[in-house]
């Protein structure tokens, strides 16, 4: 249950009780105040109860309880006890309680009271591990109730109730009193009563809210004598609006409909609706039938008035349609509501009555002609069509009176079904029979037979009665000439006054004959009812009736009889009854008779005179009393001539009449009670329609008795209706079918009662009533007839709905009128309509306005009775009121930027439209794309249109927001760009104007995408560069492929997809490049390269490396075939090998983020390993990667080419110094080489070309040592603007030869420009982004490019190495790997330590040579960890003491002595021989053994059996101790050298910021290019090694020899001495002693800075520093003795030396460099805001510049004493450049 579970439905996190009541405290406290169950609780080890209490007590006795002490601690406990401090408590034991593992001890605790009041004290237990308190009270009684802290009671619905109970107790021991006070909606019951002590009561507690609320409140208990004492209670209730449904099968507009289709008049039909409580709280509810019109009869029935349904429930309710008048569609509604619900529902329930369809199988019935005295008998069949049944009655005697009798004169029919019934003819006299039998129907029309015959005597022969004789006396009827005797006619037809028509029918000689057809007859004919009344009625009321102004209606029969009924219950025996005769002629009249019949007539025949009356005597003898009787006696009327067949003609056959009485009687003596009678009326009021036209209703009265019953209507007790038959008898379990007549009038009551007399006695009386009340037609509309519309757009369309309601009885026809001008703006649907009794339909108005202003409108609502259309009109007027504004529309966003979107991935967004007008708008939005080809840029709007909207039309209330949801589709890559455009509607719904631009949505369609940012190798490939990496995996091409669309074939499958049942999976892309991981001996470490993948985009990226083991789908183990090719079977060694591996394989890059993935490939099996591994990037590109691996043998020797195919870069046709190209060449073994290129190829393709040198290498042979990079030098140069290819074989000595391709391409200058290798910059990156496990120290950039460059010019960039740990100080050392790059690179510092988290700055200088070339160095900085090479050192310090020591240790054993011995003699004679010959033998040669065993490859490594004899034996030496191998970085330095006239032509604006260093020009220029200078280049190869090796051996020497070594330091310290034949020779003109002897070799000290350039900052001090003697005060005097022209001469002369130009160039880097070092040590603020330095006034500076200048000589006297001077020449240029450079311009 609920309370059970107090949780707030709100928020089950928060207590669903705030609120603070301050009882709430003091029962808490009470509550603690009571009798507590003990609770053992531990202390320290100790288990006890926290407290003893007493509580049934008195003064002056004394009461004792235990306190238990267990031990639960695994140790001996020891606790002291301190006794309790009052004398009210006390304990008999000792101080001390020794306590054993699992034992228990009992402390007996005495109170002993002396007063009433309550007691408190404490004992104490102190133990080793702390100290615990036991608290002792004594509690004197007082009143106190339990109750629960919260009830929380069931949900309930709003304005319902919900109620729980709860039980509270007297826990005290005294009896009290209580009292319950709560507010509203909660109540309680009972509020009051008495508990005594331990008695519990109950509690109900009842919620009745008001509304949904989540209400909570207090319940206050006072209780106790007289209420002091209080306890609250927390009542707690949740309310929610009810919401119930209606479900049924029909809908319309605001309404259920329940249906019931057809039913027969008469019967019942149920159906069911449920209803749905969507609610979660139980709901009641209530049905009930709305108002109807207060005659209407009720024809629907539903049982269930009210109820209850629990939550989430359906409730089945029963509905019956029980039609009462036939052919009437039935509408009646039931309202569903609800207490508390917002809304009520409403059901239509709709219900058509249907009939029967009866039909006799014919209408004419002709028993021909018998003799009198016989009998004849013939079938005729009742047909029942329909499915309904059907009651029908002959109105026929059902004795012998009747000359025509029915076997079966009343009964049912079922549906579709036929009965035969047998009519017999027995004719009393020879007169030829005319009966018009009528078939009573109920809720139908009368069926008529016509039942003719002719009895012939012998005397008496009348006239053969024909069916053609009925036909032609209905159109003689009509036309009015029945009324005349045939023997009449026939002499009018003999003197021509009368003619036949072509029927036979007699007709006026006077009407044409042409115009018979068209001719109008006189009177209409009868309806089936109203023929029935004719017949059967009197002549008084048919003159009534048809006293009319219509001419058409018919006349007065033509033999009437009166009265037409005849009772003989308490009156005379023999009544009197008269017939008239309105013919022309003389009749004959014969009664029926019957012998046996109470009922005799007298005469039973007579004759008439034309327009006479007589009389018959009509009398009742019963034979036995108590009896009821009933008859219809008969008269047969006919003209007199019609006696004998001779007397009349057959044109002019007339046949009989036929007249009816009915009686009836009864012979029960007076005082004798009738009998009771049992009938059943099918419905006991009869109700006319509300029109004022004649109309008629049928009931069926049913004797279910076994006894006759016999009835009467008094027509005199209400005249205006009439009934048929009024008075009858109906036999046991037959019926009757009465018929009414009525022509409703306002003037009647709303019900006329009509008394039913049953059995002749007042006694047995039914009273019918009838209600034929004429009512004026009455509709009703919704809202008192105003209609107003909200403020609609011009031009557009607003609607509303209009329920109209038919308050009449009758189903009306109404059609709504509009005037002209209201007709152009108001419309309504529909426009005419029907409507049922009590029926209401929508009516659904438009309001479209063709300017902007108020509308007052007046539509009128016409209607009138569908049964009369012809009647009057009546009219309702209503009052439409609408307003006309111009609306519009704008967006919030003008325009939307979606930004990049995913191709063929939908990305939603909404446009949020605004509509600020006071008018609601009807729009059509419109969009109009415009798509950029990103490759292409131009437009292309041809694409279909890829972004769809939700709401492309609809209305926007005024003053509203409404966001358009809408879906972007990208089909390619491309910029997308959509106009969004709106149409204001018209009220036709159509677009009207121009479409009005409302905002503009942009996107751009991108594929996901990646790219490669960063590549590092790991393992045995650390030593190639970045750009040898780059190279190597195509990274260039990888980008380019992951920057272009997918192709179709390529999106096959978005997302990995296992496609294939082969090993090697089909390919979809023809996207193909090779990864090649190098080549590596065999057991080597893995190749493992770091790849660094970046989403570049702003969309998420998938991508997955698929081997073709994750496309192929896998078989079952019997599907395999077992056959596979060798290319299968190398792909599956791979695989399952794992010989190329990536981790991660997949993974999910987010917009801007980085990932890195591994690469790796085991070098375990000799051969090339290839593996197609398949990039896919989901919903994106496939790009096929070859994986390409080569593991070669460790004892071979192998060059590893990136391709068998190289490009040099294009060179210009015509130039006369092409530069150097590098081709690289990487040892990918074990063992150093030795390479050498065949030449002969280029002299072939030099002859070809006029001996001209198209293709030239530098180096064409040399040594590669094991893991490092040759760069072989080519140049290139071409005579044709063609491309020249040429293969070239590379021999290795030792190894296998290879060729490869080398190509060029030359241009025309005029028509393109020379490459740059600026684009390195681009393709290449420079920054190291993937760190390397274990690496600690980065550089700011790993690669350098200088760009394009002069010759002889020198460039410097700037990098900082950083030491990223915090713990670990580190050494670098830059190695630079050749000597070329020793010449042309340089970097400061080369060495150095650096700290945890320090920085250093590195200044790197490239110095181009004098002729142009390509440079792509490599410079390595090694790495180590001062820790490990600490540790190195200290064992290699151990490892030579340990060495040491054993060279005076050995150990003597038994086993191998003989061997020992021979080798000690065989070592003592090679000592012997060795100090004889003075000279020491070559060592021996070692052992024979495989040369792949001797490099030691993972073949050779030693078993486990090898391993375990250097432990066995114990005498192998410990290995040397190895040094730490430093971590690799690399720096790359690319750059390009163009000679001066090329570099001032192709970049002119760059040719300033450089400076060429002109003595290296000038010595180039007299060197030549240098080359060979040193060697010979055609000496052979053997003897170049020879050289080599000698020079090597004596310049190691030499540097070993200690002696040079000081000299060396000497030197630095020694002054360079002035060489008089350095000075510039006598200009001319003046003597030799006029130039100073120092003007050379003392030059400015200005010029001659000791830094000259960053990077060979050290050299230049080193080789500078030693200072020359001072200047002397001669020299000085010598230069001022010059002329003053000579002197500018010479200074100008010194600014033109290349070695003063050097110098100020290398005094400003060197000066800028130092700025930018002290600027990153933090000494310099480059940021800083300059100082202003105020001059004086330019008076004082004008008298100051001649003391200035007197004092400038003093004080650079002063500053050359303090600076030495450097005058070491240049290294540069040469001293004889300088002297000549000196000498005076000629």
């Amino acid at each position: 249950m609920l309370t059970d579970n107090p949780v707030n439905p709100l928020n089950s996190g928060i207590p669903f009780g705030g609120a603070h009541n301050p009882h709430r405290k003091r029962v808490s406290s009470l509550r603690s105040g009571g009798l507590q169950k003990r609770t053992q609780n531990c202390f320290f080890g100790v288990e006890t109860c926290a407290e003893l209490v007493w509580g049934d007590w008195e003064p002056g006795l004394e009461y004792t309880k235990s306190l238990f002490l267990r031990s639960v601690h695994g140790k001996l406990q020891k606790l002291t006890v301190r006794p309790p401090g009052s004398k009210f408590f006390n304990t008999p034991y000792p101080q001390t309680i020794l306590l054993s593992p699992g034992t228990s001890f009992s402390l007996p605790v005495t109170f002993q009271p002396l007063e009433k009041c309550e007691y408190v004290d404490t004992i104490e237990f102190q133990g080793k591990e702390g100290t615990f308190q036991v608290s002792l009270r004594a509690v004197i009684p007082h009143h106190d109730l339990k109750v629960p802290d919260t009830v929380i009671l069931p949900p309930c619905a709003a304005r319902h109730s919900s109620q729980t109970s709860f039980l509270f107790r007297n826990s005290s021991k005294l009896q009290t009193g209580f009292r319950w006070f709560v507010d509203p909606p909660f109540q309680l019951s009972p509020e009051t009563g008495q508990l005594k002590p331990g008695e519990e009561c109950r509690v109900t507690v009842e919620f009745k809210p008001q509304q949904a609320v989540v209400c909570q409140a207090e319940a206050c208990c006072a209780f106790g004598d007289d209420g002091e004492s209080s306890c609250t209670v927390l009542l707690r209730g949740l309310s929610k609006y009810p919401r119930l449904q209606i479900s049924c099968m029909g809908q319309e507009e605001e309404c259920k409909v329940l249906e019931f289709g057809s039913v027969a008049v008469g019967d019942s039909h149920e159906k069911h609706f449920e209803i749905y409580n969507l609610s979660t709280v139980s709901t009641t509810f209530s049905l009930s039938w709305l108002r109807r019109p207060p005659l209407m009869e009720s024809v629907f029935s539903c049982e269930v008035h009210e109820g209850k349904i629990a939550p989430h429930s359906v409730l089945k309710v029963p509905v019956c349609f029980s039609p009462l008048t036939v052919d009437r569609i039935s509408v009646d509604y039931l309202c569903l509501t609800c207490p508390g619900a917002v809304s009520e529902d409403l059901l239509k329930v709709l219900g058509t009555s249907i009939g029967p369809i009866v039909s006799l199988s014919t209408s004419v019935l002709d028993f021909g002609c018998i003799e009198e005295g016989t009998e004849v008998t013939h079938n005729i069949q009742i047909i029942n069509s329909s499915a309904v049944l059907a009651h029908y009655q002959f109105d026929v005697d059902t004795g012998s009176h009747s000359v025509f009798s029915v076997d079966k004169p009343c009964g049912s029919l079922p549906g579709s079904s036929k009965l035969t019934l047998r009519v017999k003819f027995r004719p009393q006299n020879p007169i030829a029979y005319h009966k018009t039998m009528i078939c009573l129907l109920l809720h139908r029309e009368p069926l008529f037979m016509d039942l003719i015959g002719t009895c012939h005597s012998e005397q008496l022969k009348p006239a053969i009665l024909k069916p053609r004789h009925l036909s032609v006396y209905r159109l003689n009827l009509l036309r009015g000439l029945t009324c005349y005797p045939p023997d009449l006619l026939s002499a009018l037809l003999k003197e021509d006054r009368l003619k036949l028509d072509d029927s036979g029918a007699l007709q006026m000689q006077e009407i044409p004959a042409e115009d018979t057809g068209n001719s109008t007859p006189p009177f209409n004919p009868r309806s089936p009812l109203e023929e029935y009344f004719h017949v059967n009625s009197a002549p008084e009321a048919e003159t009534e009736l048809y006293n009319t102004s219509n001419s058409t209606r018919f006349p007065v029969p033509h033999v009437t009889v009166q009265p037409s009924e005849l009772l003989f219950y308490d009156g005379p025996a023999s009544k009197s009854v008269s017939i008239t005769n309105h013919t022309k002629g003389k009749i004959c009249l014969t009664w029926s008779s019957e012998a046996e019949s109470p009922f005799s007539i007298s005469p039973l025949s007579c004759e008439l005179g034309p327009l006479k009356t007589t009389a018959f005597r009509v009398t009742y003898s019963p034979n036995q009393q108590n009896i009821f009787h009933a008859a219809q006696l008969e008269c047969f009327t006919f003209y007199k001539v019609l006696r004998d067949q001779r007397n009349v003609e057959d044109q002019t056959l007339c046949p009989p009449w036929c007249l009816t009485v009915r009686v009836s009687g009864h012979s029960f003596q007076p005082g004798k009670e009738h009998f009771t009678p049992n009938i059943s009326l099918q419905h006991p009021q009869v109700v006319f329609p509300a029109l004022k036209q004649l109309a008629y209703r049928s009931i069926l009265l049913q004797n279910t008795g076994d006894l006759p019953v016999i009835f009467r209507l008094d027509p005199d007790e209400c005249p205006s209706v009439c009934v048929l038959p009024s008075s009858g008898l109906v036999p046991p379990g037959s019926h009757q079918i009465l018929t009414f007549r009525c022509t409703p009038s306002p003037d009647h009551s709303s019900g006329i009662p009509l008394t039913l007399q049953l059995n002749a006695t007042p006694n047995h009386a039914q009273v019918l009533n009838v209600v034929a009340v004429a009512e004026k037609l009455s509709m009703s509309v919704e809202e008192g007839g105003s209609l107003f519309f909200q403020p609609t757009a011009v031009g557009s369309c607003s609607e509303r709905t209009l329920w109209v309601k038919n308050l009449s009885r009758v189903p009306v026809e109404f059609k709504w009128r509009l005037c002209g001008s209201d007709r152009r703006v108001l419309t309504v649907l529909p426009n005419t309509d029907i409507l049922q009794p009590n029926e209401s339909k929508v009516q659904k108005w438009s309001f479209a306005p063709k300017e902007e202003m108020m509308y007052n409108m007046k539509p009128s609502l016409t209607f009138w009775p569908v049964q009369t259309p012809q009647c009057k009109k009546s009219r309702l007027t209503i009052e439409a009121v609408g307003l006309a504004s111009k609306g519009s529309l704008q967006a919030e966003h003008p325009v939307i930027d979606l930004g990049e979107v995913l191709v063929e991935s939908c990305k939603s967004f909404e446009v949020p439209l605004l509509n600020d007008s006071p008018c609601a708008v009807s729009y059509s939005l419109t969009t109009q794309q415009s798509v950029t080809d990103t490759g292409l840029l131009e437009d292309m709007t041809q694409d279909p249109l890829v972004l769809e909207m939700e709401n492309v039309k609809g209305t926007i209330p005024a003053d509203c927001r409404l966001p358009i949801r809408c879906t972007v589709r990208p089909a390619r890559r491309a910029h997308y760009c959509w106009t969004i455009s709106y149409h204001i509607l018209n009220a036709s719904g159509s677009v009207g104007g121009e479409p009005q631009p409302i905002c503009h949505v942009q996107a751009e369609g991108v594929y996901p995408t990646m790219e490669v940012m960063d590549i590092r190798s790991c393992g045995n490939v650390e030593g190639l560069s970045k750009l040898q990496l780059w190279r190597l995996f195509n990274l260039d091409t990888l980008n380019t492929y992951l920057r272009r669309d997918p192709s179709p074939s390529e999106l096959t499958f978005r997302v990995p997809t296992r496609h294939s049942f082969r090993h090697r999976p089909s390919i979809f892309t023809s996207a193909t490049m090779d990864f090649s991981f190098s080549a590596a001996p065999l057991g080597s470490d893995p190749t493992s390269i770091l790849l660094l993948f970046e989403n570049p985009g702003s969309i998420p990226v998938e991508w997955s490396f698929l081997f073709p083991e994750d496309q192929q789908i896998e078989l079952e183990y019997w599907a395999e075939t077992g056959d596979f090719s060798p290319s299968e079977i190398h792909l599956m060694k791979i695989q399952e090998h794992r010989l190329f591996s990536i981790f991660p394989r997949s993974g999910k890059l987010q917009p801007g983020r980085q990932r890195t993935v591994q690469f790796t490939y085991r070098h375990e099996f000799v051969g090339t390993d290839r593996l197609p591994v398949l990039l896919k990037i989901s919903r994106g590109r496939e790009i096929l990667l070859n994986f390409t691996g080569i593991t070669v043998e460790r004892d071979r020797r192998y060059i590893h080419l990136s391709s068998n195919r190289h490009i040099f870069a294009p060179m210009a046709i015509g130039g006369f110094s092409p530069p150097k190209q590098v081709y690289e060449l990487y040892n990918a073994g074990t063992l150093p080489l030795r390479y050498h290129f065949d030449t002969t190829p280029l002299e072939e393709l030099m002859e070809e070309n006029f001996s001209h040198p198209i293709l030239q290498c530098m180096n064409p042979g040399g040594e590669i040592e094991p893991g490092h990079t040759a760069l072989v030098e080519w140049i290139f140069s071409p005579l044709e603007a063609k491309t020249y290819s040429v293969d070239i074989p590379i021999h290795v000595v030792e190894g296998d030869s290879m060729f490869v391709t080398f190509e060029g391409q030359g241009f025309d200058e005029r028509e393109s420009e020379p490459i740059q290798v600026q684009d390195g910059r681009i393709t290449v990156p420079c920054t190291q982004r993937i760190p390397v496990p274990g690496q600690v120290v980065f550089l700011s950039e790993d690669r350098v490019c200088f760009g394009d460059i002069p010759v002889c010019s020198r460039s410097t960039r700037i990098l900082f190495l950083t030491n990223v740990s915090y713990t670990d100080q580190v050494l670098y050392k830059w190695n630079v790997t050749s000597t070329e790059c020793q010449q042309t690179v340089t970097i400061c510092p080369m060495s150095g330590r650096l700290a945890p988290g320090e920085s250093v700055l590195c200044i790197v200088t490239i110095q181009a040579s004098g002729s142009p070339a390509f440079y792509q160095q490599d410079l390595l900085c090694e790495i180590t960890l001062v820790n490990m090479l600490a540790q190195y050192h200290k064992d290699l310090r151990q490892w030579e003491e340990e060495t040491e020591r054993q060279k005076y240790e050995f150990t003597l054993t038994e086993k191998d002595l003989l061997q020992t011995k021979q080798l000690d003699k065989c070592t003592q004679e090679g000592a012997v021989l060795e100090q004889k010959t003075g000279k020491r033998k070559y060592k021996a040669l070692p052992p024979i053994r495989s040369s792949y065993h001797a490099v030691g490859g993972p073949s050779a490594r030693p078993s486990r059996a090898e391993q375990r004899v250097p432990q066995q034996t114990g005498q192998e030496r410990r290995r040397r101790p190895e040094p730490p191998c430093p971590t690799l970085l690399h720096l790359g330095v690319t750059a390009r050298s163009h000679s001066l006239m090329e570099y001032q032509t192709h970049f002119p604006t760059q040719f300033n910021t450089h400076y060429i260093n002109r003595s290296t020009q000038s010595k180039h220029s007299q060197s030549g290019t240098g080359e060979g200078c040193h060697l010979p280049a055609n000496l052979p190869p053997l003897t170049l090694d020879v050289i080599t090796h000698v020079l090597n051996s004596l310049l190691q020497s030499l540097l070993d020899e200690p002696q040079f070594q000081q000299s060396l330091v000497e030197g630095d310290t020694e002054q360079v001495l002035y060489f008089t034949q350095l000075r510039p020779a006598p200009a001319p003109g003046l003597p030799a002693q006029t130039l100073p002897r120092s003007a050379a070799g003392c030059q400015d000290p200005v010029e001659m800075s000791g830094v000259s350039s960053a990077a060979p900052a050290k050299t230049y001090t080193r080789n500078c520093s030693t200072a020359d003697r001072p200047r002397s005060e001669c020299d000085l005097e010598s230069l001022k003795e010059l002329p003053e022209e000579t002197k500018l001469k010479v200074q100008e002369s010194i600014r033109r030396f290349p070695e003063f130009c050097d110098l100020l160039e290398g005094i400003l880097l060197n000066t800028l460099q130092n700025l930018m070092m002290e600027a990153f040590l933090g000494e310099l603020v480059l940021t800083t805001r300059p100082r202003i330095i105020a001059l004086p006034p330019s008076s004082s500076r004008k008298n100051s510049l001649g003391s200035n200048r007197q004092s400038s000589a003093e004080s650079n006297k002063r500053k050359e004493l303090l600076r030495p001077l450097v005058t070491s020449p240049s290294p540069y240029m040469s001293t004889q450049a300088k002297v000549s450079n000196l000498e005076p311009e000629q």
